[in-house]
């Protein structure tokens, strides 16, 4: 069996969808994990292959990327942003959701670079979304950050940004292994999730959405974009490049 941590949140669906429909399955034992615990599982060698958050390849020099498809976005990304009860020029603290790594560096980088702000940085404990008020803003990510639209007057959307200041797409997590896998596990790997991808009006169907401010489909079609096309592969170099010297010694996962 083929052990493999995937992301848990509602941008994995797709992919999943396709796994669990697919004989592929069958050669694989899956578990379900944030993407720090991904990053972890593959760092420890618990897992043949994770979908990892980029911004925890840095240091790594034993991986490849093993699949066609990415949790990505060409834009607005929803699910990766910056909340705030007061404009951008008046933030003076931002606590940072540490269940990805990925998403803490780049909101590092945008508020440095892009905003040209200097904040100080604390760690975003359970429930941090509740210290959200005033000057103080909250880099909140996955499923949670649906919720927190409801609440926040002003939203930075991460993907939106990086998108302006760069013109590319944006990866927050590849599929990645150590292991030399057999040829055509990694074909089925990418034809399942292919056939998930191109399903996403039957998974819709599936699901029960019960926030009724939020579109399944308009976030899977028009905020996520899962193909680990060329532009994305520029995007992705782009970004280790910019950050491999600025990483935050509390950011391990």
């Amino acid at each position: 069996m083929i052990k493999v941590s995937a992301v848990s949140y509602l941008n994995t669906k797709p992919m999943l969808y396709g796994i669990f429909n697919h004989p592929v399955y069958e050669h694989i034992d899956l578990s379900l994990d944030v993407p720090s615990i991904c990053a972890e599982k593959f760092i420890h060698n618990k897992v043949d292959i994770a979908l990892m958050p980029v911004g925890a390849l840095h240091g790594l020099e034993d991986y490849d990327i093993v699949s066609d498809y990415c949790i990505g976005t060409d834009g607005d990304v929803r699910t990766v942003c910056l909340y705030s009860d007061v404009p951008m020029e008046e933030i003076e603290t931002v606590f940072l959701d540490f269940d990805s790594k990925t998403s803490v560096l780049l909101a590092q980088y945008l508020l440095k670079h892009y905003w040209k702000k200097d904040v100080i940085y604390l760690p975003g404990p359970e429930g941090f979304e509740s210290k959200i008020s005033g000057r103080a803003a909250g880099l909140i990510i996955g499923d949670k950050a649906l919720d927190q639209e409801l609440r926040s007057p002003y939203i930075y959307d991460l993907g939106r940004a990086w998108k302006e200041m760069h013109d590319l797409p944006f990866v927050f997590a590849v599929w990645v292994s150590k292991s030399h896998l057999n040829p055509t596990f990694i074909s089925d790997f990418n034809d399942a999730q292919a056939r998930g991808i191109s399903r996403i009006d039957q998974l819709v169907q599936l699901m029960a959405n019960t926030r009724k401010h939020f579109d399944l489909d308009e976030y899977y079609t028009k905020n996520i974009s899962y193909v680990l096309n060329k532009d994305k592969r520029k995007a992705l170099d782009l970004f280790l490049s910019l950050t491999r010297h600025t990483i935050d010694s509390t950011t391990t996962n």
